[in-house]
């Protein structure tokens, strides 16, 4: 009787899209809330200002920036880190986590420099709604604000707050990634079965991970990518600025960042693991 694998088709990068499409709305609203200094609003009001001033659809602003963010950062995070893998060890042979935690870490770093542009935009297109009209950037949309940047700022403009970008993009992929694959294999070795209940679990832990690593680093990068031409004379001075709310400042929008979050990684890789069993390449082993 033949048996059967199925093959990786790079569902990732659609997955990865596919959750920001859903969760976009979310991000808006953490970016809002982690650039007050002094307000404190809650996520409630936060939303209803957005709706209330520029309507409902404003929510999802800079969505085809977080798109093209995906497609740049996901595309190399996930595929590096499955290609490694597949070198180490061939398929069905369980990889040491260690071993997952540097793949990710490196896979992250990659994906997070390239990334960066994109996210810099998603961030400013999302800030731009809280602002006065008449201080508006006032990004078409993801190209138009790239090649804007380009032009007003300069290139490496395109690249502000990239050191912080990274950083997060390591922590992020080792939470997401790595812990995701570690507790799916842990799930389906106490008789769980390779389905949409194990995927949400492994999801649910690995948005947790991923939420408690990387949320002091997107504090700073947020207010780093948001800062106007010498708002800041340096990374330390972003810090300091943060600083000055208390250590609570570097939490801020944690609740509302793991509820974004969450839901982006669960439907990442449910969306992802539905792809890979239904759509896969069916191959002989």
């Amino acid at each position: 009787m033949e048996k059967y694998e199925w093959q990786d088709g790079g569902w990732e990068v659609l997955a990865s899209a596919g959750a920001a499409c859903f969760t976009q709305w979310l991000d808006t609203i953490k970016v809002h809330q982690q650039t007050q200094q002094t307000e404190k609003l809650s996520m409630y009001r936060l939303t209803m200002n957005v709706i209330k001033n520029d309507g409902i659809l404003a929510l999802n602003y800079g969505l085809s920036a977080a798109v093209l963010r995906q497609l740049t950062y996901s595309t190399v995070r996930f595929a590096f880190y499955e290609a490694v893998k597949e070198k180490i060890a061939p398929p069905g042979v369980s990889v040491p986590f260690y071993q997952k935690v540097t793949i990710a870490a490196v896979g992250g770093t990659i994906g997070g420099f390239i990334g960066t542009p994109a996210d810099v935009i998603n961030v400013r297109m999302q800030n731009d709604i809280k602002l006065p009209h008449d201080k508006r950037r006032n990004y078409r949309h993801a190209f138009d604000g790239l090649r804007r940047v380009y032009k007003e700022e300069g290139f490496r403009k395109l690249f502000s707050g990239a050191s912080t970008a990274v950083s997060r993009s390591v922590f992020m992929t080792i939470g997401q990634v790595s812990f995701y694959d570690q507790f799916k294999t842990m799930l389906l070795s106490v008789n769980f079965k390779d389905n949409l209940t194990t995927h949400f679990l492994a999801s649910l832990a690995a948005g947790g991970v991923a939420t408690t690593l990387t949320q002091p680093i997107d504090v700073i990068k947020t207010r780093t990518m948001n800062a106007r031409p010498g708002e800041f004379k340096n990374m330390w001075h972003v810090i300091t600025y943060t600083a000055k709310l208390g250590p609570q400042g570097f939490f801020k929008g944690y609740v509302l960042r793991f509820i974004r979050l969450a839901p982006h990684t669960i439907l990442t890789f449910v969306f992802y693991e539905q792809l890979r069993l239904n759509l896969g390449i069916r191959i002989e082993s």
